[in-house]
């Protein structure tokens, strides 16, 4: 019996020994930002999330880097699921060994739509520049764009594609998790509710209690920022006058030039330099996001540029940080191809 209990117990050792092997670490860390002074009270020192996987602080081995931005309300923390995903993947060989990066980004309008303002901080060249910087300065990481890939989800895909566009000379390859704000589609246009119901908020206050007029706000902060209008300090490309809809078409062109459907054809050199594009949305996400997802690549396989697009049952936010989730069942396979690994032995 109590040679039993002994190989009951080695086995649960084993067992043990063999989790904490697979099993990688969070650290919290942080980086102060000179593209994100402001004046305006967003903070240019931000929370950055970095995952190490299993045997990092064993070896000397250095690792491809994958960024992941957030979504709108979301922060840097690598919540206990996704950090399981993330061991899973490796442990299953669905990715080999990587660092995964997650920056704060969240604004005091709730998302920086990862873009430069010039009033409210600028969150594009704070990734692509400041971040991956401090990355390759403070990590064992391998410093090649081909060790570089950049995704997200919601907003955080929109502005994996957005940098990613901008940027082929740092991220080689994009993989964009259910994308919003691509272009102007239902509740972002001007025959919804949405313009029509912020022409009605005059206070901060009434702007936290909506959801799609703070979106809309979150966007101009981000694209048409305007210092002297309060009290949202931006302009819209839609508003009302005396109960009529009016089209600023100024503005209108500011939002287009940082939406991904209409930065196609400005940007196709940079597009084409990319190793690899690839987007997917949930069937059940809602029109906005199944209309403009599919528009986008409708548009790049227009201009002839390769990529994948793959729509698949689930909602905007179901079957993503799990283990038989978009994360580790997709997107991490993904970069496992397309991203270059420094071979251990």
């Amino acid at each position: 019996m109590r040679k039993y209990i002994l190989i009951i117990l080695l086995i649960a050792t084993l067992t043990n020994l063999q989790a904490q092997a697979i099993s990688g670490s969070v650290l919290i860390d942080s980086l102060y930002s000179e593209n994100l002074e402001n004046d305006f009270g967003e903070s240019p020192k931000r929370a950055v999330s970095v995952y190490l996987p299993p045997g990092y602080e064993e070896s000397d081995q250095r690792y491809p880097v994958i960024y992941f931005l957030h979504g709108f309300f979301g922060n840097h923390v690598i919540f206990p699921p996704l950090k399981d995903a993330l061991d899973f993947a490796i442990q299953t060989k669905r990715i080999r060994p990587f660092i995964f990066v997650v920056s704060d980004q969240r604004t005091t309008y709730d998302g920086s739509f990862y873009s430069n303002s010039g009033v409210f901080g600028n969150w594009e060249d704070f990734t692509a520049f400041d971040l991956v910087e401090y990355m390759d300065t403070n990590y064992r990481t391998l410093t090649s764009k081909d060790s570089r890939g950049i995704t997200g989800h919601s907003m955080g895909g929109y502005g994996a594609l957005k940098i990613a566009m901008h940027h082929p000379d740092i991220f080689s390859s994009v993989y964009a998790l259910s994308p919003g704000a691509l272009t102007i589609v239902r509740e972002y246009g001007p025959n919804s509710d949405t313009f029509r119901q912020l022409s009605e908020i005059s206070t901060v206050e009434q702007l936290n209690e909506s959801y799609f007029p703070k979106v809309m706000v979150a966007f101009a902060k981000s694209w048409s920022p305007n210092p002297d209008k309060p009290p949202f300090y931006c302009d819209m490309p839609f508003t009302y006058e005396n109960d009529q809809l009016v089209i600023h078409q100024e503005v209108l062109e500011k939002w287009h030039t940082n939406m991904p459907v209409h930065m196609i054809e400005d940007n196709l050199d940079n597009l084409q330099k990319l190793t690899a594009i690839k987007l997917d949305w949930g069937r059940n996400a809602g029109e906005r996001f199944t209309q403009q997802c599919d528009m986008f690549s409708q548009r790049l396989e227009n201009a002839g540029i390769d990529h994948f697009a793959e729509e698949y049952i689930g909602t905007h936010t179901s079957g993503i940080y799990q283990r038989d989730g978009r994360i580790p069942m997709s997107m991490l396979p993904f970069f496992d191809f397309y991203l270059e690994f420094e071979d251990p032995y």
